[in-house]
């Protein structure tokens, strides 16, 4: 895979790349395989393949714990999805999902330097997913789940966790929380402000907007208001799944109701995670010194010039403007941070300290239009590693 290196201007030049370049750059996938012993003599041979092997195989067969020892699977990630949700375009279905997947895979490797394999399930049933997870446990030391559309992948992820004693994540969920988490926290200190202070509107209820209520809530944020295509997430409604019922308990603290006009109105963030557009004025009813983060891949829910005439800091899923929130801060090094560790699962404070990892690796560099680091910045995903890794051995799920 080719990863665009940094220029001196703030923000990616994207638009001399051609239809051309992207094709080639995927011509025959973006993934080998690459020998770590030699195959060059018969000798090597009989100690890699057979009868050598045979050995090896026997004291796993005696030791179930030496697969560790002598095997990749320890630190292998699966890069598991049904292609139900993917990236902007919806349910594309699972081969044509494979070169997002390929494409995570190479970032694994690229920012954290793990091995990892895409998996594409010709299914939409939970139980065959699960079941089909659980059955291919011993290849495989952690699991990514990947675009798998809500709100099945919230029922798929705990089921997964229940069943496997291996690091389990739903980067769509997690990744992006974390990396809001981070951003917030720093346009906050930008700011002078607390993020518990903040009056936090979250547009989007799908896997990505529930995740970020959740880690908001607990990093300490109170007032967090949900949108879904129907308006603010509140108790009184009669038409919520039951993720959305438990979320309402917990969120809207002011009793709001009708839609993103009123949870805009005096606002201080806006989080848009949806694929919808929010209308100009609605941003302009916000607060001073307004928090703007316009997630929603290719297209922002308002485009960063436009929300930039009124909110004080702007953040977009984009590489072509200032403040990028890319998932690739956060994944690489969380999963790395679980492996090293041996962690069993990852936990709500291992996602908090990757958060704050991510944000400490700014120091002096932090800004108005430097909330998060680059995502090609080679510290971020050690540090998160470190963090992560820490944050599990004190939980004691290391």
């Amino acid at each position: 895979m080719t990863i665009v290196t940094e220029t001196s201007s703030t923000t990616a030049d994207l638009s001399a790349i051609t239809d051309e370049e992207i094709f080639l750059g995927h011509v025959g996938g973006k993934l080998s395989v690459e020998l770590t012993a030699p195959l060059e003599t018969q000798r090597d041979l009989s100690i890699a393949y057979t009868p050598g092997v045979a050995q090896v195989s026997r004291a796993i067969a005696q030791d179930a714990s030496l697969a560790k020892q002598y095997t990749w699977t320890d630190r292998l990630v699966a890069v598991i999805s049904d292609g139900s949700a993917v990236l902007g375009l919806g349910d594309i279905g699972p081969r044509a999902s494979l070169p997002v997947m390929e494409g995570k895979a190479a970032l694994f490797k690229k920012f954290a330097g793990l091995n990892s394999i895409p998996i594409v399930l010709e299914t939409h049933d939970v139980d065959e997913i699960v079941e089909t997870i659980v059955r291919l446990r011993h290849s495989f030391g952690a699991v990514n789940l990947e675009d798998i559309s809500a709100p099945r992948c919230f029922e798929i992820e705990k089921r997964v966790i229940e069943a496997l004693d291996c690091p389990v994540m739903h980067d769509d969920q997690h990744g992006t929380a974390i990396v809001v988490l981070a951003a917030l926290n720093g346009a906050a200190k930008v700011q002078g402000r607390s993020t518990s202070d903040l009056k936090v509107v979250i547009s989007g209820a799908g896997a990505a907007g529930v995740a970020c209520a959740n880690i908001l809530l607990a990093a300490g944020t109170a007032d967090v208001v949900l949108l879904d295509s129907k308006g603010i997430v509140s108790a009184d409604r009669t038409d919520l799944n039951s993720v959305k019922v438990e979320l309402a308990g917990r969120t809207n603290p002011r009793g709001l109701s009708g839609g993103a006009a009123e949870a805009l109105s005096g606002a201080d963030v806006f989080l848009g995670v949806s694929a919808g557009q929010i209308a100009e004025s609605y941003i302009a009813s916000m607060a001073p010194e307004s928090i703007v983060f316009a997630l929603s891949n290719p297209d922002p829910e308002i485009h960063p010039e436009r929300a930039a005439q009124y909110a004080s800091i702007v953040a977009t899923g984009r590489s072509d403007f200032p403040n990028q929130i890319n998932n690739v801060l956060a994944f690489p090094g969380v999963f790395k941070g679980a492996l090293d560790a041996g962690a069993r699962r990852i936990t709500e404070g291992m996602k908090l300290a990757a958060a704050e990892a991510i944000l400490s690796v700014l120091g002096d560099e932090l800004a108005a239009d430097k909330i998060v680091p680059s995502p090609l910045d080679p510290r971020v995903a050690p540090a998160v590693a470190d963090a992560v890794a820490a944050a599990a051995r004190a939980e004691g799920v290391a």
